[in-house]
């Protein structure tokens, strides 16, 4: 747990510093390290390295192989290519964006798992599907990649967020698959919640030029995740610190009263037992 909050604060100085700094693309890399280091380590906490770096693993494999295709035929994301700017690159796709992949999608998983067991896979699936409202308009102002025909949305194309849910729902279930049903998912949502909170903060107050609707959509969706998974979180919680055990007056039907302790019912209630006197004709 510690380590994971240091790596997550390690994320938040090398954010301050890419939005102050005239050239940002040199800490890309840093920044999406640190922000899966931070992912990995709170998966650890809850399920061990061994499960928590598996899952890391396979979640950027997946990304590796549905760029790889992706950049190769178009799909599923539709045509696009990199421009060789971020690097290092394994064959056709930077190692930063398996990276990135691997560790939001932990925390996405930490997401949709708080939010609901059932739903964990399809609500993870969004949300790390939203991180993208954030993630490409800003990979492609800082000329990362650039898309063959553009799209609505800053010149991204609608195929690239179908594409976006298409290859999470595969990561989230091979995450539910490795890491299971952990039990303590609080630091993941805490690198989503932060990650949304920066991005924000970033597109409407700090990159040049700003741009509010990227701030306020992608926030939105982040942000609307994020709250949904605390506030369950948060819901727990307070069950859990009012809960009492079995048999205690508090679970005890309305109107019944407390007994004494060593007063216990069996079956029916005690009567008061009289000796009686033997009868003598």
């Amino acid at each position: 747990m510690r380590a994971g909050f240091v790596t997550l604060g390690a994320m938040v100085v090398l954010q301050v510093a890419s939005g102050v700094s005239a050239d940002a693309v040199p800490f890309t890399g840093p920044i999406v390290a640190a922000m899966a280091a931070s992912a990995v380590c709170f998966a650890a906490a809850a399920r061990g390295w061994g499960r928590a770096v598996a899952a890391f693993a396979a979640a950027a494999a997946i990304g590796y192989v549905a760029e790889a295709v992706g950049e190769t035929t178009g799909f599923p994301f539709g045509a696009y290519r990199y421009t060789g700017v971020l690097w290092p690159e394994a064959g056709p796709v930077p190692l930063t964006v398996c990276v990135a992949w691997g560790g939001m999608g932990l925390a996405a998983y930490g997401v949709g798992r708080a939010i609901g067991a059932r739903w964990a896979v399809v609500a993870g699936a969004a949300a790390l599907t939203a991180w993208d409202l954030f993630l490409d308009p800003q990979m492609v102002r800082l000329g990362l990649w650039t898309w063959a025909h553009g799209g609505p949305y800053r010149g991204v194309p609608v195929s690239n967020f179908a594409g976006w849910l298409l290859v999470s729902l595969i990561v989230m279930l091979v995450i539910r698959c490795i890491l299971g049903e952990p039990g303590r998912v609080g630091g993941l949502v805490g690198v989503y919640a932060v990650m949304a909170a920066m991005e924000t903060l970033a597109f409407a107050a700090v990159f040049e030029p700003r741009d509010p609707l990227v701030a306020a959509v992608g926030g939105a969706a982040m942000g609307a995740f994020a709250a949904a998974a605390w506030r369950r979180l948060r819901r727990k919680r307070r069950s859990h610190e009012n809960g009492s055990p079995p048999g205690s007056a508090e679970h005890a039907p309305v109107g019944t009263p407390a007994r004494e302790p060593g007063h216990e019912r069996r079956g029916t209630p005690e009567r008061t037992r009289t000796r009686r006197r033997p009868w003598r004709g």
